[in-house]
């Protein structure tokens, strides 16, 4: 089961659908042309919390993705392997920003993947 986030329509009746492949989804470029950038963040236990602990959660992460409308392009929420992928518009400390922002809001969260800028 995944989560796909549209910081822009994060709606809880939206939030869950099944999904093809993420590599069939993800975005490599803006509709500008520039390649996106992307990290995974890890969320130990997530998918072992009780429902209104899993959707609090989400809640933060979107609050955090709604933070950064105009940069985030693609946001994945992988709940059988606990791992948050965003793809983003590339701009210098950006990974960092967001991934802090999401681990102050939900502190379980560990970076797994991130290219440093």
């Amino acid at each position: 089961m995944s989560s796909l986030f549209k910081p822009s329509s994060l709606k809880p009746a939206n939030r869950v659908s099944p999904g093809e492949s993420l590599w069939k989804r993800v975005p490599t470029r803006t509709p500008e042309g520039v390649c996106v950038c992307d990290f995974m963040l890890l969320i130990p236990g997530l998918n072992k919390r009780m429902p209104p602990q899993i959707e609090a959660r989400i809640d933060k992460i979107a609050l955090v993705l709604n933070r950064y409308d105009h940069a985030v392009v693609f946001a994945d929420l992988n709940l059988k392997l606990n791992i948050l992928w965003v793809s983003y518009r590339p701009e210098p400390g950006l990974s960092f920003e967001i991934a802090a922002a999401v681990q102050q809001l939900v502190p379980e969260t560990r970076i797994i993947s991130m290219k440093l800028e």
